[in-house]
């Protein structure tokens, strides 16, 4: 540990930087809020950015996004390679997505979040030149059962087995694209069902990973950046995920290649973050199967976030009332 005349130095993210963190999300989810279902998705994801950097802004601890929104949308802020935070505490990695399904918030539509994930510096994968990973995940049942490189039927048929479910009782969550269709029509011959996401496939990998949940599995390409959020959200569940890059074409996958990534590989969750002390933060925008969106009730905005700890394996619930005079 070094120390300056600031104070102490930690070396690592702690347990209080994830309640740190929420506040950030659930500012972003709040700045969100008057756009939900008024048909303007950037709108939306613009006040989304605004807040969430703003807030990362008063945090102690020095991060660098190794995901950021900038690089997925071309915003002005939170850019991969940006620092954010007072510079005071640890040095981490960090992955933002102020809100993961902007089309889902403008067209008021369920399961859109505001996210965060953190792990200790340098231990993020940076998939940023690789835009799509094909995906697999599960909960602990699947470790040392699922396999990407199998087929989808296989896969389906040994998680049942390790579930001890009928294959015709297994919900298997994919995003709905014309990309999935051929995965679409091999998943329900198996006499499995499909749950077809509109968007957002950070909250459909992390339902497959909980142990209450209805989905068994979450499959199909979809962005890199979520696929490594997920992975830090993982760590916590003790599931399971497995991915491969998806580049759209030659020039892609060259340019993924001169950026140290490897194609035709299957990446797991510790080479996607090779730290188990992460953090996954999240807020809910709209309502969802794994948060609550943001309601206002009388004179309060209320907001309901998750917070899971890889090191420690903790899911904790955070309900927070902001007075709304606060935020008009």
């Amino acid at each position: 540990m070094t120390s300056t005349n600031t104070g102490a130095i930690r070396l690592n993210p702690d347990r209080n930087l994830a309640m740190e963190l929420v506040r950030a999300t659930e500012a972003a989810a709040i700045r969100a809020y008057p756009f939900i279902g008024k048909g303007d998705k950037n709108a939306a994801d613009g006040a989304a950015v605004d807040a969430m950097r703003e807030f990362l802004g008063t945090v102690d601890f020095s991060g660098t996004i190794v995901i950021g929104e900038g690089e997925k949308d071309n915003a002005p802020m939170l850019f991969n390679g940006e620092v954010v935070g007072t510079g005071r505490g640890p040095a981490c990695d960090i992955a933002v997505d102020p809100i993961d399904g902007t089309s889902l918030t403008g067209a008021g539509r369920q399961n859109a979040l505001s996210v965060i994930a953190v792990s200790d510096r340098g231990t993020m994968l940076d998939a940023s030149s690789v835009f799509y990973m094909n995906k697999i995940v599960a909960g602990v049942e699947g470790v040392g059962v699922l396999d990407i490189r199998q087929s989808i039927g296989d896969n389906i048929r040994a998680l049942a087995k390790a579930k001890g479910k009928p294959v015709g009782e297994m919900s298997i969550a994919v995003l709905d694209r014309p990309r999935h269709e051929g995965l679409i029509d091999e998943i329900r011959s198996t006499g499995a069902g499909t749950r077809l996401l509109l968007d957002g496939d950070v909250a459909g990998g992390i339902n497959a990973a909980r142990y209450e949940s209805r989905i068994d599995m979450c499959v199909g390409i979809g962005g890199s950046p979520e696929g490594i959020v997920t992975a830090c959200a993982i760590k916590a569940l003790g599931g399971f995920i497995q991915t491969t890059l998806a580049p759209k074409d030659e020039a892609e996958a060259a340019r993924g290649i001169a950026a140290g990534l490897k194609m035709d590989y299957v990446y797991t969750a510790d080479e996607l973050v090779s730290s188990d002390n992460t953090f996954f933060v999240a807020t809910g925008v709209t309502d969802g199967a794994l948060v609550e969106g943001v309601r206002r009730k009388g004179p309060i905005i209320r907001t309901d976030s998750i917070i899971l700890r890889g090191k420690s394996g903790t899911i904790r619930r955070v309900q927070a009332d902001y007075l709304a005079e606060r935020w008009i």
